[in-house]
C-alpha cells in the first residue's frame, strides 16, 4: 500500500489504465507497463486473463480470451511481473477472479502477488462474507489489501461497511453493467457520483467502467480522486499496439 498511499497523498485526478496481461501479445506485459509508467500513468491495473470474466464486456472479454490462446497463464504472468519489479516505479494493481485464486492457491497466489511487489488486488466477485471470515486475515498476512466495487444499487450501509474496510481505494462502478465505454457520463451517472461523494467516506475513490477519453475521465474526477480506463485502451491496444500508448495518454490528458 505504500506506493499507492504516496500517489494518493501527493497527487489528483489519477489516471490508472486497465489492460489484460498477455494482450495482444504473450511478451507484450513489460513493455505495457512500461510505456504506460513513461507516459505518466499513476497505478496501472493488470488483468488476469480468464475465461469466464463476468464483470467484463465483450472487448475485454475478447482480450482474455487471446491472451488465453497465447498461452498466458498465472505462473507466466507472475514471472514477467517479478522481471520488472526493480525497474517498475509505478503501482500495480492485480485484477483477477476469485476461482483463479483458489485453482491456483490461495497462499501460493499470496506469496507470487509479494514476489512482484503487487501490494493490491481486485477480485469483483470475492463475497463481503467470505473477506470477512477468511480473506481479510489472508491478505493482512502478507501484506496485501484488497479493493471493493461499488455500483448505484449498492446500500449505504454496504457501502459504509466497505468504507471502513478500504485501505487502498473503493472502485466506484460507474453503471450497473460491465465494462466497456458507454459515451458521455449521464445526469443519473452524476447524481450517483454526488451521491456518493456526499457521503463523505475516509477511503479514496476511484471512478471504472465507461470512463474512455478525456471528457469522461475529466467529468469522474469532478466527483473522485480518478477513474480508470480499460476497454478504450484495449481497443488502441488492438488498432495500435504498444507503440500507440503514448499518444492514447496525452489524449486523455
Amino acid at each position: 500500500m505504500k506506493k499507492l498511499n504516496e500517489i494518493f497523498t501527493e497527487k489528483k485526478n489519477l489516471l490508472s489504465i486497465f489492460f489484460t496481461a498477455g494482450f495482444p501479445k504473450l511478451d507484450d506485459t513489460a513493455k505495457i507497463v512500461s510505456e504506460l509508467s513513461e507516459s505518466g500513468v499513476d497505478f496501472i491495473e493488470v488483468g488476469l486473463p480468464y475465461s469466464d470474466p463476468l464483470a467484463d464486456g465483450p472487448t475485454i472479454q475478447d482480450s482474455s480470451q487471446i491472451a488465453l490462446q497465447n498461452g498466458m497463464n498465472l505462473d507466466i504472468v507472475f514471472e514477467q511481473l517479478k522481471t520488472i519489479k526493480k525497474t517498475n516505479t509505478t503501482p500495480l494493481v492485480l485484477m483477477g477472479y476469485l476461482n483463479q485464486v483458489l485453482k491456483y492457491g490461495e497462499d501460493k497466489f499470496c506469496q507470487a502477488c509479494v514476489a512482484c511487489g503487487i501490494e493490491t488486488v481486485i477480485l469483483p466477485d470475492l463475497p463481503m462474507i467470505e473477506y470477512e471470515n477468511h480473506y481479510k486475515l489472508l491478505f493482512e498476512k502478507y501484506g496485501l489489501t484488497n479493493v471493493f466495487l461499488i455500483t448505484p444499487h449498492t446500500s449505504e450501509e454496504r457501502i459504509r461497511k466497505i468504507d471502513a474496510y478500504t485501505d487502498a481505494f473503493i472502485y466506484v462502478v460507474a453503471s450497473a453493467s460491465i465494462t466497456g465505454a458507454k459515451g458521455e457520463i449521464s445526469q443519473e451517472q452524476i447524481n450517483y457520483f454526488e451521491r456518493i461523494k456526499a457521503m463523505d467516506l475516509k477511503s479514496k475513490l476511484i471512478v471504472g467502467f465507461g470512463i474512455s477519453d478525456n471528457n469522461t475521465f475529466t467529468t469522474a474526477c469532478n466527483y473522485a480522486d480518478g477513474a480508470i480506463i480499460g476497454s478504450a485502451f484495449i481497443k488502441e491496444l488492438a488498432i495500435n499496439g504498444v507503440k500507440g500508448i503514448n499518444d492514447f495518454i496525452k489524449s486523455i490528458r
